[in-house]
C-alpha cells in the first residue's frame, strides 16, 4: 500500500477473514504519508514499513522475502478478496501443478459498482481471461510458489511507474515458467472512478504501456488490457475524426459513409468485449453506457497517452 487510507480497511477486513486454517497476511507500506499504517495496525497482519517510497516492485519483493508460506498470493490495497479465495487457490494448484504462476482477475462488476467503475472491471476481466495461457498475469490476483523468489527471481525495482508485473511475467515465461489463467480466481476492486478519473487512468496506462511496448518491441501484441481490440478501436476512432472533419469541410457524403463504416468495423472487432458489457449483470442501460463510452469517449485519453508515451524524454 501507499497512501491507501481510503481503501485499506476494506481490503484488510476481507483478507484477515479468509476461511482457511493456515495463512498469513503480509502488508508492505511503501513509504505512506497518510494514516493507512495506523489503520492497518488494527488488523492481524505482518506490517513491513519502507522508510521512503520505493515503488510497487520493491514493495512486493520485500513482502515475498519475509513471507513464510510455500505459496504467495499477491493482491493490491484497493482489492477485496472473497472468503474462499485460498480454497480456490488450492483447487487451482491441484489442477495446474505447483511450479507455474496462476492468475486471477477482477470480478465482472466492481466492488464499488457504478458505470465507470464497472466499465473498468468488465474491461479488465474480459481482457485478462481471453486466453488460458495469457501474455502476463497481474499482481491484483497472482498466485505463485515462493520458490520462484527463493531462486532469485524478482520484480524490477527501477522500472516504469507501472507494469512491473508484466515485465516480471515476461521474464518468467522466457525462463520456462508457465503462466496459467484461472478465471474463477477473482477479487473485487475499489476504483472510485468518475469520468475524469477513468480518463486519467486510461491516459496513464496507455502512456506507460506504449513506453513498455517500445522497450519490449511488441507493439502489436494482444497483451491483456493492451489488446489488439483496443488498439484497433483507437485507430478507427482516429480515422472517424478525420473523416467527419472532411465531411464537415466538404459536405461530400462519402466521407460520412466511410466514418460510419469505421465505427461499424470497430463494433465488429470489439463485439466480444461489447457483449461482455451487456452480460456482466449491470443491466441493459449499463451495457449501452459502457459501449458508448468505449467507442466514443475512452479512445481519447488512450490516444493522448499513447502519443505521450512515444516521446522518450517525457
Amino acid at each position: 500500500m501507499r497512501n491507501s487510507a481510503v481503501t485499506i480497511e476494506r481490503c484488510l477486513a476481507a483478507a484477515t477473514s479468509v476461511d482457511h486454517p493456515d495463512f498469513e497476511v503480509v502488508l508492505v507500506d511503501d513509504g505512506s504519508t497518510d494514516d493507512c499504517a495506523a489503520l492497518a495496525a488494527r488488523y492481524p497482519v505482518r506490517l513491513v514499513r519502507l522508510a521512503s517510497p520505493q515503488g510497487a516492485g520493491a514493495a512486493r519483493n520485500r513482502g515475498a522475502s519475509v513471507a513464510k508460506g510455500e505459496f504467495i498470493f499477491f493482491t493490491d490495497s484497493d482489492c477485496v478478496v472473497p472468503r474462499d479465495i485460498l480454497a480456490t487457490c488450492e483447487r487451482a494448484i491441484a489442477m495446474e501443478g505447483r511450479d507455474c504462476v496462476i492468475g486471477g482477475t477482477y470480478t465482472k462488476l466492481a466492488h464499488d459498482h457504478g458505470l465507470f467503475n464497472s466499465f473498468q472491471s468488465v474491461f479488465v476481466h474480459y481482457s485478462e481471461t481471453k486466453y488460458r495461457s495469457p501474455d502476463y498475469i497481474a499482481t491484483h490476483a497472482m498466485l505463485l510458489p515462493k520458490a520462484i523468489f527463493d531462486r532469485g527471481e524478482r520484480f524490477l525495482e527501477r522500472f516504469l511507474p507501472i507494469l512491473e508485473d508484466v515485465d516480471f511475467c515476461h521474464r518468467l515465461r522466457r525462463s520456462g515458467v508457465a503462466l496459467v489463467m484461472r478465471p474463477e480466481l477473482m477479487v473485487g476492486h475499489i476504483f472510485r472512478f468518475g469520468i475524469l478519473r477513468s480518463m486519467k487512468n486510461a491516459y496513464r496506462k496507455s502512456r506507460w504501456w506504449t513506453r513498455y511496448h517500445l522497450q519490449n518491441k511488441d507493439a502489436f501484441a494482444d497483451s491483456g488490457t493492451a489488446s489488439m481490440e483496443l488498439k484497433c478501436n483507437v485507430a478507427l476512432w482516429g480515422c472517424q475524426l478525420v473523416l467527419w472533419a472532411l465531411f464537415l469541410c466538404t459536405g461530400f457524403p462519402l466521407f460520412a459513409y466511410c466514418a460510419l463504416g469505421a465505427m461499424a468495423l470497430s463494433v465488429l472487432l470489439s463485439r466480444r468485449l461489447l457483449t461482455a458489457f451487456f452480460t456482466a449483470g449491470g443491466g441493459a442501460a449499463f451495457g449501452f453506457g459502457c459501449t458508448l463510452y468505449y467507442l466514443i469517449g475512452y479512445p481519447l485519453p488512450v490516444a493522448i497517452g499513447s502519443c505521450r508515451g512515444l516521446l522518450k524524454d517525457s
